[in-house]
């Protein structure tokens, strides 16, 4: 890691002033420093913006509960708002890494990190998202790539709060220091024929400021699975979720984006009422549109248990 300057802002002004000035925004660091560690980033100037009170914190508007973006993953878990009416987005990073990590590491950072993808890690790959030539996941190990969404480079999103984010319908709140824009989850997140070098729409002066999600959330649960569930990635996650009365049921791990499942959702929609047999029908659902690679096949069974077990937690049921 190459040396760098260290600045702290006190407020959002701060911060942009310091962006205009080529710092790069610091919160937590988890996924920042791992990049600078394994030289994929190598920013000269970095701004901590953990002294930046509005930020921060979790609140109750009229028709939405916002998060701060500088709200830890362990904050999160336990937060009798989130808890009471969100339970899928407290659930998303309660098994998240260690318990050392989660208190530090941010909601903002979560849903922006990199791509965990080995050979977009690796200095030594100078993949397709990097500027290369070839995805090298579809030639070599692709064991824990996309099996959803066709390339052409096959990460999967990192995120577990954003395969939450998305089922519950909700918000990402961006500045760029003038203005403020929101930008609901099914546009914040884009797959890379869209964006081969970025896995969001924010601008490059702009910050996360803070996620939404809207109060009129009715049942709603997260299942990840993995293959130790203490302090690993997931295998598969589900999120499932009922907004305004509609059901959505969105698929986590398994593609570059929190991948929106139609067929799914449309057969839990149409089912009327919760039960095994549902259940099944969603799962199986969810299926249909995978293209699994070479050697991840395997994990569609996981998929597939996933997405029944959210759909029984979410309507109280108990799961085997």
């Amino acid at each position: 890691m190459k040396a760098f300057e260290y600045a702290v802002a006190k407020n959002e002004r701060g911060v942009h002033t310091a962006i205009n000035r080529g710092y790069k925004v610091k919160a937590g660091g988890i996924d920042l420093l791992d990049l600078m560690k394994e030289r994929i980033e190598s920013p000269d100037k970095l701004v901590s913006v953990l002294a930046v009170d509005s930020l921060g914190g979790v609140r109750e508007t009229d028709d939405h509960i916002e998060v701060g973006a500088l709200v830890t993953l362990e904050a999160l878990t336990v937060d009798p708002l989130v808890a009471k009416i969100a339970p899928a987005l407290a659930d998303s990073v309660r098994q998240a890494a260690t318990a050392q990590i989660r208190a530090v590491a941010t909601v903002g950072g979560n849903i922006c990190q990199r791509p965990r993808c080995w050979y977009f890690r690796s200095k030594e790959h100078h993949c397709l998202k990097k500027g290369g030539a070839t995805c090298f996941a579809v030639e070599g190990d692709n064991t824990y790539h996309a099996m959803y969404g066709r390339g052409p480079c096959h990460i999967v999103h990192a995120s577990n709060v954003a395969t939450a984010l998305r089922a519950l319908e909700g918000e990402v709140a961006a500045s760029n220091g003038t203005d403020e824009r929101v930008i609901g989850a099914d546009r914040f997140f884009v797959t890379p024929d869209r964006s081969m070098y970025a896995e969001n729409t924010l601008d490059d002066d702009e910050v996360v400021t803070k996620i939404r999600i809207p109060k009129s959330i009715g049942r709603n649960a997260y299942v990840d699975l993995k293959e130790k569930q203490s302090f690993d990635w997931p295998l598969a996650s589900a999120a499932v979720a009922e907004v305004d009365g509609k059901w959505n049921v969105v698929l986590g791990a398994v593609a570059p984006v929190p991948w929106y499942s139609k067929e799914a959702t449309a057969v839990l929609r149409d089912a009327g009422e919760v039960n095994d047999s549902v259940a099944e029908r969603v799962a199986d659902a969810a299926l249909k549109d995978a293209e699994p690679m070479s050697r991840n096949a395997w994990r569609l069974k996981l998929v597939r248990a996933a997405v029944r077990r959210a759909v029984l937690m979410a309507d109280g049921k108990e799961i085997d």
